[in-house]
């Protein structure tokens, strides 16, 4: 039988699986769904239609599926959508989407969301990825696989973070990051790409210096981004990390930040 305190308030709409654990003074609605092995600690308030996967933990005083806060917003029946084994720490809010996108919000799997992280509406985050404490994203925004972003970043609504990017502490992003990109400041800088991430993941040496030039093409021979994927696309071919990148400046539609 699931696991559920006697002081915790579940809907009985609401379909957990049968060792979802709930903690004293949470609170989970109707068109709520929680998967297999998933834990909710006390003082969490969990409102539908929101999706949960399996193996999740979240943490006391984390608010998901809640309204999102956006002026348009009239009370429709949007939802928030979120996979499997995430942590979900201390405070975080996790909002559902807008009918004027999807009308979904999407997190998806293994990801690590630290205290008082903030996911707005519409937006769409991949796997593995870190939201270090405070980091904040704004609606509709994209984050790819992998991705990093340190204490207290911020991002502006429908920038696309690429996959394995990496921004510091502090940071102020309001364009897109290219895939593998690390930056830093208020506004964002580039600063080069996480080759320490990439040794870490076991990347070789032929295809970390593949990545070197493809960033020293982009954002150090002061080329047109046309005339930079034209030098790329021999590399892109051979290595699939490097079309990964082209792949995220191609797809921009708010600039790259450099």
């Amino acid at each position: 039988m699931s696991r559920i305190h006697p002081l915790a308030i579940v809907d009985p709409a609401a379909r957990l699986a049968d060792d979802v654990e709930v903690g004293p003074w949470s609170y989970i609605g109707a068109d709520v769904e929680i998967g297999a092995g998933t834990q909710v600690a006390s003082h969490v308030v969990i409102k539908g239609p929101t999706t949960i996967g399996r193996g999740n933990r979240i943490f006391q005083f984390a608010s998901v599926g809640e309204e999102c806060q956006d002026k348009k917003y009239k009370g429709e029946p949007t939802q928030l959508v979120i996979g499997d084994n995430n942590i979900i720490r201390e405070g975080c809010t996790l909002h559902r989407g807008t009918v004027q996108d999807q009308g979904i919000t999407r997190i998806g799997s293994n990801n690590l969301l630290m205290a008082y992280v903030h996911v707005a509406h519409d937006c769409v985050v991949g796997d593995n990825i870190i939201m270090a404490n405070n980091a904040t994203i704004a609606g509709h925004v994209h984050v790819g696989d992998g991705a990093i972003l340190g204490g207290y970043t911020t991002v502006h609504q429908f920038c696309h973070i690429g996959s394995f990017a990496m921004s510091a502490a502090n940071t102020a992003v309001f364009k897109d990051i290219p895939a593998f990109v690390m930056v830093g400041g208020n506004p964002a800088s580039a600063h080069g790409m996480n080759f320490e991430g990439m040794r870490r993941r076991g990347y070789s040496a032929e295809l970390i210096s593949a990545l070197r030039r493809a960033y020293k093409v982009v954002y150090r021979q002061g080329l047109t981004t046309s005339e930079a994927m034209a030098q790329l696309a021999e590399a892109a071919e051979q290595f699939p990390e490097v079309a990964l990148y082209c792949a995220s400046i191609n797809e921009s539609t708010r600039g790259i930040t450099r």
